[in-house]
């Protein structure tokens, strides 16, 4: 079992920056691949950003592509989205997610992905 707890949404103006945190627990963190994706009101829920085991391997959905950067602490047992130059189209619940099972390969599937946090709400104001 895997347990995640994000935190560091909220209300940001456009152009600001937020940096989401995903806390995890529960099984050896370096052991799975972890992502980001959000799920706007009234849209599907939307691959955002993944990084590999070491962190050395990261996948973007272009929409966030130069915006945004996940990256991984190991030691803390945490992984991290920087989220620059916001926009109102970025508002969303942001959850992240861990993949401990599928390859490096299937780093953006959704499905790949077994274990969810509970998100964290992100508005951006226009």
């Amino acid at each position: 079992q895997v347990q995640l707890v994000e935190s560091g949404g909220g209300l940001v103006q456009a152009g600001g920056s937020l940096r989401l945190s995903c806390a995890a627990s529960g099984r050896t963190f370096s052991d799975y691949i972890m992502g980001w994706f959000r799920q706007a009101p009234g849209k599907e829920r939307e691959f955002v950003a993944a990084i590999s085991w070491s962190g050395g391997n990261t996948v973007y959905a272009d929409s966030v592509k130069g915006r945004f950067t996940i990256s991984r602490d190991n030691a803390k047992n945490t992984v991290y989205l920087q989220m620059n130059d916001l926009k109102p189209e970025d508002t969303a619940v942001y959850y992240c997610a861990a993949d401990t099972w599928s390859t490096a390969q299937a780093m953006g599937v959704m499905s790949s992905y077994d274990y969810w946090g509970q998100g964290t709400q992100v508005t951006v104001s226009s």
